[in-house]
Formats: C-alpha cells, sequence, structure tokens
C-alpha cells in the first residue's frame, strides 16, 4: 500500500454517520483519498470518463499536464529522447532502473533472437481482405499469438510473463510490417539480427528480396525516437484496457489484443492519423487562412488536428523532440517543398505565433509532428497507429506485469442506473 498523509477526509452523507476517509501520498503528485469505505455504507462514487479516479497504484509513468511533464521511472522524457534508444527504455519501464552496459547487450540480444514468428502465422494474414485496415490485421494476429506459444501462458509464472515481454517487444515490428507488405502485394522480409530494432523496422517495410536496402540511418533515429516518445503514458485508455482485460486472467497476448483495439479509436490512437487527412483537407497553402479563421470560429465543427492536449495544458513535452526529429528528417530528404509538408510548416508558425492559439495554448504536439516524420518517411496514413502500437507495447506489458507482480482484483466498474425500476412481465397479447 502506498503511504498514509497525516491528513485525512471526512464525508457526512444525508446526515447520516460521518466517514473517516484515509488519504494516501503518492512520491509526487496529489494525494488520493481511499473511497472504499463507502461500498459497505450503501454508496459508491460517479466518476464518468475515471478522469478523479487512480484506479490503481502504479511505479513506471508520472504525468503532470499542467507542468509538461512526463517522467518514465523517474527519468524526464526529454533526457531519454536525447540519450538513450527505444530498447533501453524498455528495459528501464520493464525491470525500473536503466540498465549496465552488459545487461543492455544482453537484453538487445534477447530482443533481436525473439524477432522471427511462426512461419504458420503467415498464413493468417491470407483470411484477411487486401483492403482491410493494417490495425484491423494486427489485432487479430496478435490474439492469435497465444495459439503458438503455449510455453508463456502461466501469468503467476514471472519467468513466463518475462518470455512473454521479449517475444511482445520483438515480434511486433514483425507483425507491423507484415501488415504492411500484406496491404500493397509484396513479399514478407524476414528480420535481419544484425540491425537495430528502428532500422530492422524500417528494412522489414521498405525492403525487397529483389534487391539490397540500405536504411537511413538519420530516417532510423526518428523512427526510434517515435518508437521510444510513444512507449508509456500512464493510466491511458489502451493501457487501462490492457490492465482490466488483464485482471480477468487473460493471457498475455489477449491483453495486448484488447490495448490494440482500444487504441484504434479516433480518440486515442488515430490522432497522427487525422493530422494528415487534416492537410489533404486543406490541400493548398492559399486554403491556410480559411481553414484556421475555421478553426476559431465557434460555431464551426472544423478542428485542427494535433494541436493542444487533452492532459499537457500547458506543452506536449515530447513535441520538443519530435519538432527537432522533424527538421532533421525533412532536411535529409530535401522535403521542404513538399506541398502538404509546406501547409504543416505554416500552421506550425501560425499556432506558435497566433494570439488566438497561444492564449488557448493550441501547441503543436507529439502526434502533430510525428505524423510529419511518417508522412515524410514514405509511410502511409493507414500505418500510422499500427507504429504508435509498436511503441507502446512495452508500456502495456510494463502496467500488465506490473499488476501481476502484486496482489489485484479483478476489475469491477460499478454504474448509476436510470432505467426502469422493477415491473412485471406483460403477456404479448396485452402489450
Amino acid at each position: 500500500m502506498p503511504d498514509k498523509s497525516d491528513s485525512k477526509a471526512t464525508l457526512t452523507i444525508d446526515g447520516g454517520p460521518t466517514l473517516e476517509l484515509p488519504v494516501y501520498q503518492g512520491t509526487i503528485g496529489p494525494d488520493v483519498i481511499d473511497i472504499s469505505q463507502l461500498t459497505p455504507n450503501g454508496r459508491f462514487t460517479f466518476d464518468p470518463g475515471f478522469v478523479s479516479t487512480a484506479s490503481c497504484e502504479s511505479q513506471i509513468t508520472f504525468i503532470d499536464g499542467g507542468k509538461g511533464v512526463l517522467l518514465h521511472r523517474g527519468y524526464p522524457i526529454e533526457q531519454l529522447a536525447k540519450h538513450s534508444s527505444h530498447l533501453e527504455t524498455c528495459y528501464l519501464l520493464i525491470y525500473g532502473e536503466l540498465p549496465t552496459e552488459a545487461q543492455k547487450a544482453e537484453f538487445e540480444y534477447t530482443i533481436s533472437r525473439h524477432t522471427m514468428v511462426h512461419e504458420q502465422l503467415s498464413t493468417f494474414y491470407s483470411g484477411f481482405r487486401r483492403d482491410a485496415h493494417p490495425m484491423a490485421i494486427l489485432c487479430g494476429v496478435v490474439g492469435a499469438l497465444s495459439a503458438f506459444y503455449h510455453d508463456s501462458l502461466d501469468i503467476s509464472d514471472e519467468k513466463h510473463r518475462e518470455i512473454a515481454a521479449f517475444r511482445l517487444i520483438a515480434k511486433m515490428p514483425t507483425l507491423a510490417a507484415m501488415s504492411y507488405k500484406f496491404s500493397i502485394g509484396q513479399p514478407f522480409m524476414y528480420p535481419r539480427n544484425d540491425l537495430s530494432y528502428a532500422e530492422n523496422f524500417l528494412y522489414m517495410m521498405f525492403g525487397n528480396p529483389c534487391e539490397d536496402y540500405q536504411v537511413n540511418h538519420v530516417l532510423a533515429r526518428a523512427m526510434d525516437r517515435i518508437f521510444l516518445l510513444h512507449a508509456d503514458h500512464e493510466q491511458n485508455a489502451s493501457t487501462s484496457a490492457v490492465r482490466l482485460t488483464g485482471s480477468s486472467g487473460a493471457n498475455p497476448f489477449a491483453c495486448i489484443a484488447a490495448g490494440i483495439a482500444a487504441l484504434w479509436g479516433p480518440s486515442h490512437g488515430g490522432a497522427n492519423e487525422a493530422v494528415l487527412e487534416m492537410l489533404e483537407e486543406i490541400g493548398d497553402e492559399s486554403r491556410i487562412d480559411e481553414f484556421v479563421a475555421k478553426a476559431k470560429d465557434k460555431n464551426d465543427p472544423f478542428r485542427l488536428m494535433g494541436f493542444g492536449h487533452r492532459v499537457y495544458k500547458n506543452f506536449d513535452p515530447r513535441a520538443k523532440v519530435m519538432k527537432e526529429t522533424a527538421d532533421e528528417v525533412l532536411t535529409e530528404l530535401g522535403l521542404e517543398d513538399d506541398p502538404l509538408l509546406k501547409i504543416a510548416k505554416r500552421l506550425e508558425t501560425i499556432a506558435l505565433e497566433d494570439d488566438y492559439f497561444v492564449q488557448k495554448k493550441l501547441y503543436p504536439n507529439v502526434d502533430f509532428y510525428s505524423g510529419i516524420i511518417l508522412k515524410a518517411i514514405g509511410i502511409p496514413t493507414s500505418m500510422f497507429t499500427v507504429i504508435f502500437a509498436v511503441g507502446r507495447t512495452v508500456g502495456w506489458i510494463a502496467h500488465w506485469n506490473e499488476m501481476h507482480s502484486a496482489p489485484y482484483k479483478i476489475g469491477r466498474p460499478r454504474q448509476l442506473y436510470t432505467g426502469y425500476p422493477t415491473r412485471d412481465y406483460q403477456p404479448i397479447n396485452t402489450r
């Protein structure tokens, strides 16, 4: 249990007895009131969206949206993005500490030796339509992994959970790239153990058996940062879905499939895809002022996608790193004159300088810049959320493993019932 605060909260309901509710202190962040005493007294709270409810205790990630702070195991995201790599951050999220040089080498070696998938898994793809969305494919295939890896399904076994973590982190880029290759009718590319995590993903995405594909290291570093910056974001919808599914005792592959399904929602993982759709809707620099005016009009439903953030009310700490990366990629590829990217850069300038956007803190967020980067690299918009899922897999796994490392309860939210009271069944001829 977390540390109790010296203060207590008191609650009186309908003139009845006063309840004294414990208050718990986290390492940082606001205190939390324990309301578990309400249920024995015939009451529970009403909190749509769980915006005021701590569903669990966690030591993995901390967010302060008002101050623009994102910490992984205490390390600021800006420092990790500048000095670390995605796989090193994976190690940090899973084990709680940054690895030594030997631990890092061993972890990277282990992940590289788990990148291949069972050959029979490739037949699953032929069951999908050619024009199926890659997220639909990924969700189905990841859920099916439990049919292939029976040796790591005992969730009470710490070693089994570790093996499942290795497999999911390692195989997700392979499965994602296979989803893309299937959609364009090209042969699957086997992973290469001599490449880094991000290099391997780009190789499997864009390589083909007919020629030698050389990975651009600037693009590989950009892709690694995208994976790293999306690795975890506390108790968001998809992570909560993984925890809730895991609380039933479901196997890890089913839990991650649940996370993928939740991430697919346009209000969660589809934001960077929506950015490119918005840029295509604007279409030309000459129409930017028209759409900016629409965004300012309270009576117009149009919204500028990729600006502001539900959690970060000041700035998105990931966005600065993504902006620098976007500039590096555009320069490397000589795409400063790409029509859609020129629209994006102009919108960026407006958002950072226009009083309306500055006052409302509608700054460019990580989704805005990651969308620009992925477009520049040549990744289709239908794959954007898939790449988000690849990066977020380690966060899902870390939270799932943390939950199973201590006593937990099956998730069972309550409801405020507003339907009919008890009524009698009526024969069909009297209705």
